[in-house]
C-alpha cells in the first residue's frame, strides 16, 4: 500500500467521528488510521482471525498489531476505506471500538487453561464483556473504565492496575487437628510466599502474607489441607499511564459470580454518578475515601 499525505483533507470532526468507532489516526499521515477490532478477552476463533487478516489485506497495509487491551488493530487504513472496512467486519460478526470515556474491552489471562488458574477466566470475562462493555456502551463516564480478570495471584494481566481487577483465589480450610508438626512440612515447603510455618510443633498460617494461591492444597500427607473454597478478590482504583496507582483490595472474599457482577455494576454507576469529569476512578476513590467507596460497593 502506498501512503500519501493529504494535508488538510481530513477535518477534526472526521477524526472525532471515526475515533468513536475505534479508528485511531496514524500520526505519520494525514488520512491514515489504525482500526481496533474488539475481542471479548483476547481470545478469538480461527475464523475471526482469517477475517481480520483478509480485512487487513483488503483495506489496510496488511499488518496487524495487538493492543495492550488484547484487541486486534488493523494498520494503515485510508480514511476513505474506513466505512467499507467497518461494513465488511460487521457483516462477518466482528465489531470495532475500545475508545472514549466508556467501559473498555475486558482483559483476561488464560486462567481457564493455565495450570495455576483457579477460576474460569474466559467464561467470567465474556460475561463481563456482554453485560458491561456492550450493555453499558452508551453510558458516558467521567473517564475510561478498565476491567481485568486474572486467574490467580500471579497477576499476569495486572488486575490491580485496572479500575476494577478480579483475581481468582483458593481459600484453604486448614484442619489443624490433623497436623503432626513434621520437621519437613510439605505445606511450608510448597508455600511460595512463606506464609506457612511450623511453630511450636504445629502449622501456622500468616493470614496477612497468604495470597490464597492454593498451592498447598492436598500437599499435607495427613489431610491438613484437603478442604477449600474457590472465590475471588476484587481490587479497585488501579491505573497505569502518566500516573499510576496500585488497586486496593476490597475487604471481602467473594464466592459467587453474581456478587462479582453486582459489585462491578455498583462501581461503574458510582463512578458515573459521583466521579468528576476527567478524573479516573482512582481519583474518585482518593477524593471520596476508600471506606466510603468500599461500603457502597459491598453493601450497595
Amino acid at each position: 500500500m502506498i501512503f500519501t499525505d493529504k494535508q488538510n483533507t481530513i477535518t477534526a470532526e472526521d477524526i472525532k467521528r471515526v475515533k468513536k468507532l475505534g479508528c485511531l489516526k496514524d500520526k505519520r499521515y494525514d488520512d491514515v488510521f489504525n482500526v481496533r477490532v474488539i475481542t471479548k478477552n483476547g481470545k478469538i476463533s480461527t475464523k475471526a482471525n482469517r477475517i481480520i487478516n483478509e480485512a487487513a489485506e483488503k483495506f489496510g497495509s496488511g499488518e496487524i498489531t495487538m493492543t495492550t487491551r488484547l484487541t486486534m488493530e488493523i494498520q494503515g487504513v485510508h480514511y476513505d476505506d474506513i466505512d467499507s472496512l467497518l461494513a465488511f467486519l460487521n457483516e462477518n460478526g466482528l465489531e470495532t471500538g475500545g475508545t472514549g470515556t466508556l467501559v473498555r474491552p475486558v482483559v483476561s489471562c488464560k486462567g481457564t487453561t493455565c495450570q495455576y488458574g483457579l477460576i474460569d477466566t474466559y467464561a467470567l470475562s465474556e460475561k463481563i464483556h456482554e453485560r458491561f462493555y456492550k450493555g453499558y456502551h452508551n453510558v458516558t463516564l467521567p473517564h475510561k473504565f478498565k476491567i481485568a480478570v486474572g486467574g490467580c495471584p500471579n497477576n499476569c494481566v495486572k488486575p490491580d492496575l485496572n479500575d476494577i481487577g478480579i483475581v481468582g483465589q483458593r481459600k484453604i480450610i486448614y484442619d489443624l487437628e490433623k497436623c503432626r508438626g513434621c520437621k519437613v512440612c510439605q505445606v511450608e515447603k510448597i508455600c511460595p510466599v512463606h506464609a506457612a510455618k511450623i511453630e511450636n510443633n504445629i502449622l501456622e498460617i500468616e493470614e496477612n502474607t497468604c495470597n490464597r494461591c492454593g498451592r498447598c492444597l492436598k500437599k499435607c500427607p495427613f489431610g491438613v489441607t484437603t478442604e477449600y473454597i474457590d472465590g475471588y478478590k476484587i481490587y479497585i482504583g488501579g491505573r497505569w499511564g502518566k500516573k499510576t496507582a496500585l488497586g486496593i483490595p476490597l475487604n471481602k472474599f467473594f464466592t459467587d459470580d453474581t456478587e462479582i457482577m453486582d459489585t462491578i455494576e455498583r462501581a461503574i454507576l458510582l463512578f458515573k454518578d459521583e466521579g468528576n469529569k476527567g478524573e479516573r476512578f482512582s481519583d474518585t476513590i482518593s477524593r471520596l475515601g476508600f471506606n466510603y467507596i468500599e461500603n457502597k460497593l459491598i453493601n450497595g
